[in-house]
């Protein structure tokens, strides 16, 4: 695995190799992403019914933050057809190779007031959330930057307008709402990874949520 911290990630193969959490290799992820691009074969546009699939057919689950690194694979994303923001991106990176379109993942911290009151309980009153993930993939020549996370049901309860994606610009959150109030923004960048950093996420979690975070019932 390839840990790239600064700027652009590095164009090689290993942004196009299946691996044990990008699994586009298995039978549902391989299902999930012949329905989705259909019979397009532009790679931007490919890129963008991809983007759209992961965003809205798997459902955001703000109470579903896990440390199981089976919950972070493509093939349990697809299977569960819920997830927090990692596994959505790890589902996203995943689709994306699996059509030849090189792509890594992500990770940010975020400054996160798109939540609820029993989230803020779990949160214990911090509104900064580690590592929210984000695919990068290689199209016309550039690296462009998405976040699949908030699915547009979601966004219409929350009152903000879903991310947006036209596989040239980057697509990374909301920062306001319908109102114009502040709901995201983000505090540090973690840089690229090849594969899926778990033991690094599953490390910096656990040092910074409580034990009762993770799957809020």
């Amino acid at each position: 695995m390839r840990y790239m911290p600064y700027g652009d990630p590095e164009l090689s193969d290993e942004a196009l190799h299946p691996t044990s959490f990008f699994d586009f290799d298995h039978p549902e992820v391989e299902q999930f992403t012949k329905d989705a691009v259909g019979g397009e074969t532009d790679p931007v546009q490919q890129a963008i019914r991809l983007f759209y699939a992961v965003r809205d057919q798997v459902r955001y689950d703000m109470y579903g933050v896990s440390i199981d690194p089976d919950r972070f694979r493509a093939s349990d994303v697809v299977a569960r057809k819920a997830a927090f923001c990692i596994p959505k991106a790890s589902l996203l990176v995943a689709c994306l190779r699996g059509v030849g379109i090189p792509a890594v993942i992500g990770t940010s911290d975020v400054v996160n007031h798109f939540t609820t009151p029993k989230m803020e309980q779990a949160m214990q009153g911090r509104n900064v959330f580690m590592h929210h993930g984000y695919a990068t993939m290689f199209l016309n020549g550039k690296w462009v930057k998405a976040v699949p996370a908030f699915n547009k049901e979601l966004c219409e309860k929350m009152g903000a307008a879903p991310t947006e994606f036209d596989g040239q610009s980057n697509a990374l959150l909301q920062e306001y709402d319908a109102e114009r109030n502040l709901r995201m923004s983000y505090l540090k960048d973690h840089g690229h990874w090849t594969d899926l950093p778990i033991t690094r996420i599953s490390d910096d979690f656990q040092n910074y949520y409580q034990p009762g975070f993770f799957e809020v019932a």
